[in-house]
């Protein structure tokens, strides 16, 4: 193997090992937004993560992570909770920080 395909290959490693670590972090924020939005919904204990599992699962619906926004801002809205699509996706922008130190912590 040449100094060529060895680098290549190299990137190709690291490139897949960020797409794993990218999709372990949105699963995870997917996660603590479930459990944010059960809080706001009143769910505890079980409840809420089977609430936050539902938010995670949400996610396989369409790419991108609309389906998750829609679908946790058309819950919390249902249950007269005043948020918009703009505190959803900020909170989802937070969440996603945290949750990236998470992941890359081994948490």
């Amino acid at each position: 193997m040449n100094e060529f395909n060895k680098r290549e290959e190299g990137f190709e490693k690291k490139f897949a090992l960020d797409e794993e670590l990218k999709f372990k972090a949105e699963a995870r924020r997917n996660k603590l937004l479930g459990l944010w939005a059960a809080e706001k919904l009143g769910i505890t204990g079980d409840a809420a993560n089977g609430y936050a599992k539902e938010v995670v699962a949400a996610d396989f619906e369409e790419a991108g992570d609309n389906d998750v926004l829609h679908k946790v801002l058309k819950d919390l809205t249902a249950k007269g909770q005043a948020v918009t699509e703009r505190d959803v996706r900020a909170k989802m922008d937070e969440l996603l920080a945290v949750a990236a130190a998470q992941v890359k912590a081994g948490t």
